[in-house]
């Protein structure tokens, strides 16, 4: 049995704005991909435009939309039409049957049932090859470009369509920032091009239409088109598009595709007798290969360039994007080290790059940085990197740089920096003025540990000693008569309507039950100040001890992260949300390894599967895909920051990674 047939790429997908069952989107794409695709059923539902329960297509759309917490940044829709083409999605949908449609990570296929025509993708890396065959020929059948939310643009010459879309902004407006995209027919299978309506043949070299839509008219029933995309240029997707579009036919290159996505799932085997596990397992490795995206490309002399959002021009290196810090370094940037290691090294080098085009790392980077999660958690991301020697040299230097930066200098830009950074550094903590505050100073003290693992490696010794100082800091917050983190206002007064069992307000996504472990850096010091090892873990059997029950706190509103943790029975536990990934295997930090595994193996079983509804919450990312995979395999990277992981059973056998067991890959990181 092929790997990919374990992939249920629609995995997580079963997801309403009130309930996340993983909120995520059934992607066909490279791994990392530049371009990505989506079914779009339901566009009404705004971010939320694929349901798998849903009948009908809209389109097969073109997606930059990293969740829907993040929205799309630019897109448009692909749609086989018959008769006079509609633009509106509630007027061009086509019914389908689910029996006979195919979602893998390399193909797409929808049987359509209103046109009567079978539409099928296949990706490359920056685009794909899309097959249709219409039942009829009589000159009504079109292939339609159409645009999604955003002002579209259409140039038409001969055979060939261009266009961009305007990328959606929250930040300063960038005249530049545009997805751009060619669609490629051959000689012979186009009877003309209409735009709204209106024939627009012979209009050659002519930009058209706002919000318009595009139809190309087909003088055969059944054709294959290329299309291929660009962050900088119509005629760098040109580039793109004869670069990447070399295989002599769409089912060579689906081959390619399944080839492909094969080597990458392969690189993780794993046994099991239990098949539920192993399509659980690929679904989530499908997952970890998807984000970040690249977002950089290769212009005409082969050299790596990028559209940088920071100086809304084309710069040199790489660039990847799609990714919030806050999630992902807990598991994911100690994924790809073990199952990308090139490609993570590009991604690394890609961050530091951002930092000399926009003089800030970034916190959550889309098409543009976003100000959506708290914190510099990419703090952890890069010492991580360090002490595996992917980063080093100059590039080290500037992380350190811009590490120390975000430390003490208040940005004026929301999306960058920590918030409450001078108040930290002069408090020791941040106060409860600002949202988040307990949060924001147990991150800040664990970002602070990263800045003197980095400046250890280069021999800093001044810096070492200062910010290992202050990532002793969450010490401040910790109250000992209720054995929790609490936030305290600029005059060291506690907070005094506290309940341990309200989210938000001080915290993030969390109550102080799951946020009160967060000193992943100093277990120790956090065991101490609980009265010891044994005390410590006397807490976290009370942890999991606990009903599920929340109070809406600082949000005044239930959030679906609330509604997912009091759904499973385990305890205060939410595996739903980051802030607990790290909490079950604590037990096993201390030498309690037979409680790690019984609650990592009974979330693994209850929590997961490879179902529609396969997640206990949002995947954000690859971030719950990968502890999913750490889990299964028995082994968790507690500590980002130090490449270095602990052990224990877990559900599967015979795990080799890249062709290594787990002995041999970590060495001496366990």
């Amino acid at each position: 049995m092929k790997l990919t047939d374990y992939v249920n790429i629609k995995q997580g997908t079963d997801s309403t704005h009130r309930y996340s069952n993983g909120n995520t989107l059934p992607l066909v794409q490279h791994p990392f991909g530049f371009a990505s695709f989506a079914p779009q059923t339901a566009s009404y539902r705004g971010a939320w435009f694929y349901h798998p329960s849903d009948r009908s297509l809209e389109g097969i759309r073109l997606t930059r939309q990293p969740s829907p917490w993040i929205s799309e940044q630019g897109a448009i829709c692909i749609l086989a039409q018959r008769g006079e083409p509609a633009v509106k999605a509630d007027m061009r949908w086509s019914g389908f049957r689910p029996e006979e449609t195919v979602l893998k990570p390399h193909y797409m296929k929808y049987r359509l049932l209103r046109p009567r025509a079978t539409l099928e993708l296949a990706p490359t890396n920056s685009g794909a090859c899309i097959r249709t065959s219409f039942d009829d020929e009589n000159g009504e059948n079109y292939i339609s470009v159409l645009p999604v939310g955003t002002p579209c643009f259409f140039e038409t010459c001969g055979n060939t369509v261009k266009g961009y879309v305007e990328c959606v902004s929250d930040q300063k407006k960038r005249e530049n920032a545009k997805v751009y995209f060619v669609l490629a027919f051959r000689d012979g299978d186009v009877s003309e091009v209409v735009s709204d309506n209106e024939s627009v043949k012979g209009r050659e070299k002519s930009w058209y239409g706002r919000n318009a839509a595009c139809h190309v008219r087909l003088a055969k029933k059944c054709v294959e088109f290329k299309i291929s995309t660009s962050l900088i240029s119509a005629d760098q997707a040109l580039v793109n598009l004869e670069r990447e579009h070399t295989y002599s036919d769409f089912d060579s290159l689906c081959k390619d595709n399944e080839r492909l996505w094969e080597e990458h799932l392969s690189r993780i085997s794993i046994s099991s007798s239990d098949e539920d596990i192993l399509r659980t397992f690929y679904s989530c490795l499908y997952r970890a290969y998807l984000y970040p995206h690249r977002a950089y490309e290769y212009d005409e002399n082969g050299e790596a360039v990028h559209y940088s959002p920071g100086k809304d021009t084309v710069c040199k290196g790489y660039r990847y994007t799609d990714n919030g810090f806050w999630d992902t370094y807990r598991t994911v940037y100690s994924m790809l080290p073990l199952i990308a290691e090139d490609e993570y090294k590009k991604m690394i080098e890609g961050f530091i790059t951002d930092y000399k085009n926009d003089g800030w790392l970034p916190c959550w980077t889309a098409t543009e940085p976003k100000k959506c999660m708290p914190s510099t958690m990419i703090d952890a991301v890069l010492a991580d990197a360090a002490q595996r020697g992917a980063l080093c040299g100059e590039s080290l230097e500037l992380a350190l740089e811009a590490m120390i930066k975000h430390a003490n200098v208040k940005s004026e830009y929301p999306q960058y920096g920590r918030d409450g950074c001078e108040e930290y550094v002069k408090l020791g903590y941040v106060p409860n003025s600002y949202i988040e505050s307990v949060n924001l100073t147990l991150d800040a003290s664990y970002g602070d540990w990263c800045i003197a693992r980095i400046a250890k490696i280069l021999g800093k010794e001044d810096i070492v000693k200062e910010y290992s100082a202050r990532a002793k800091n969450y010490k401040n917050i910790f109250d000992k008569e209720t054995g929790f983190m609490r936030s305290r206002d600029a005059d060291g007064n506690w907070r005094d309507d506290f309940t341990p069992e309200s989210w938000g307000r001080d915290y993030t996504e969390a109550s102080a039950w799951q946020t009160s472990f967060a000193v992943q850096h100093d277990l120790e010091g956090l065991a101490a100040l609980h009265g010891g090892t044994e005390k410590f873990l006397k807490k976290l059997d009370d942890f999991f001890a606990q009903p599920p029950i929340y109070d809406v706190g600082g949000y005044h509103t239930e959030i679906h992260e609330m509604t997912e943790m009091a759904s499973r029975d385990w305890g205060q536990c939410a595996i739903s949300n980051q802030p607990s990934f790290h909490i079950p295997f604590i037990y096993a930090y201390f030498g309690k390894k037979d409680k790690t595994e019984y609650w990592v193996n009974r979330i693994c079983k209850e929590g997961f599967s490879s179902g529609d509804d396969g997640y206990p919450g949002d995947e954000d990312n690859g971030t719950t895909a990968c502890w999913y995979l750490f889990s299964a395999m028995g082994f968790y990277p507690i500590t980002p920051g130090n490449a270095k992981y602990i052990r224990f059973k877990g559900i599967v056998d015979g795990v080799k990674i890249c062709g290594k067991t787990i002995a041999e890959i970590l060495e001496d990181k366990v």
